[in-house]
């Protein structure tokens, strides 16, 4: 056993968040007749025995792999396993690098983009397809397309759908697709074989890195820097890109650091390894049914890829968004009814964002700031509904423990909180350009008049 001897207090959270996940029905986003476009992802949790369990022996199948006639746990049944509520379990969810995301939505569902530099991390998943059987089932095969694990095996049973998000482009105007985030639970201590596409790395990160203390470590908050003039300019507009990067500067958007865990995941011997993977192409790629693109290249060694530096990994936008979502499950109930929701939000949140208490920490934690304090004060001034659209989330959460289904609250916070930042970068375009035409009538004035 671990030598760590204090009970686990992150496993009756994860419990009681999974639980309420399978039994809350998501809030759906019917997809506009002008924009059908919808993706999915995988959020992909499991518990990590701790280092010096002993498992009971067990028969083993023939060709080396699972135990045979091991009955598949139900989601109860799975928390009360021993090696689940060991000291020195450690409760982990699954993220994704990619070195190059993808280019079609500019990096918009990894909460990325083509103009920031910064080393993110985001959810196995993509766009649906012509065929696909919905939301599930695109979560399901974009992330054996991406990285080889195959949720429909008996290790894994899906849990739940959260809430429905829209990404959008141009300051929230635009709608380009909307997102449905599926959770996923690993019911063994081994994770099965994986063969992740090139360019892409897992990354397995404790909970306990995420959570508020004492329960966890403290999420560690920083910002990732995003060129505002990609968002406000047109592409192909080199003198209007300028003239808004002098203007308004950069956008800083919270981040949560993610350090890149020591821990190589848990995983059967090398040969079980590559026989798994074999036979689990050979069964998907035999099925008649199975589309063309789930047949991936054939690489008979399994490769355990991980970061080789020692770079911070961020996680931010529409995946800080999914992630703080699920983590709100895991709140005590009355610390969901307080001001609980508090600590999942960055330092200045409260101050610079709202002034008013945070009960919805994903819907404050995904926005941006701006690099020049006036623009900050004039999406404060512009921001009185997106504030209203906070307190009624809050006044929600407190009168039922959940919030209103009928209301899209993180469409709606979207909706109010880009429209305040319009129209304050109006105001603060108009003011900057009278000061610089004051400047040169008043340098004008002393040069020739004076």
């Amino acid at each position: 056993m671990a030598a760590n001897k204090e009970p686990n207090a992150i496993v009756p959270l994860l419990s009681r968040a999974l639980h309420r996940i399978r039994s809350t029905p998501p809030r759906i986003i019917a997809s506009p007749a002008t924009q059908p476009r919808r993706a999915a992802v995988a959020i992909i949790l499991r518990v990590s025995p701790p280092p010096n369990y002993v498992f009971p022996a067990s028969p083993q199948s023939a060709d080396g792999g699972s135990p045979t006639n091991v009955p598949v746990p139900t989601l109860t049944e799975f928390f009360q396993l021993d090696w689940v509520n060991a000291p020195g379990a450690r409760p982990e969810i699954l993220f994704l690098r990619r070195e190059r995301p993808d280019g079609n939505d500019g990096g918009r569902m990894s909460g990325s983009g083509p103009n920031t530099r910064e080393a993110h991390v985001a959810f196995p998943g993509g766009k649906t397809e012509e065929g696909d059987e919905g939301g599930l089932y695109t979560a399901m095969r974009q992330t054996w397309e991406e990285i080889g694990l195959d949720l429909a095996e008996q290790s894994y049973t899906p849990i739940g759908q959260l809430d429905d998000r829209e990404i959008t482009t141009s300051l929230g105007k635009r709608l380009l697709m909307i997102l449905s985030p599926f959770v996923f639970l690993q019911l063994t201590p081994q994770t099965t074989p994986v063969d992740p596409s090139p360019g892409t790395t897992l990354h397995w990160v404790p909970l306990s890195a995420l959570l508020p203390r004492p329960v966890g470590d403290g999420p560690r908050w920083s910002t990732v820097s995003v060129d505002a003039s990609s968002r406000l300019a047109p592409r192909h507009s080199t003198v209007m890109r300028i003239l808004v990067r002098l203007l308004v500067g950069s956008m800083k958007f919270p981040a949560i650091l993610i350090p890149v865990s020591p821990y190589p995941p848990p995983s059967l011997p090398e040969s079980a390894d590559e026989k798994a993977i074999d036979a689990k192409r050979a069964r998907v790629e035999a099925a008649g049914s199975a589309p063309s693109s789930l047949k991936r290249d054939h690489s008979l060694q399994f490769r355990a890829r991980r970061s080789q530096d020692e770079e911070t990994l961020k996680l931010w936008g529409l995946s800080l968004g999914m992630t703080l979502d699920l983590l709100a499950h895991m709140a005590p109930p009355e610390a969901r009814r307080g001001a609980g929701g508090a600590a999942l939000l960055p330092p200045d949140a409260e101050a610079e964002l709202l002034r008013v208490p945070v009960m919805a920490p994903s819907l404050a934690s995904v926005f941006p700031r701006f690099g020049y304090p006036d623009v900050n004060f004039w999406i404060w001034v512009f921001g009185k509904r997106y504030r209203a659209v906070i307190r009624g989330w809050e006044a929600s959460v407190r009168a039922g423990g959940t919030n209103d289904r009928r209301i899209n609250w993180t469409g709606s916070a979207l909706t109010t909180f880009y429209a305040a930042v319009r129209k304050a970068l109006v105001v603060v375009i108009v003011v900057r350009a009278i000061l610089v035409l004051l400047g040169l009538f008043l340098g004008g004035w002393f040069l020739f008049w004076r």
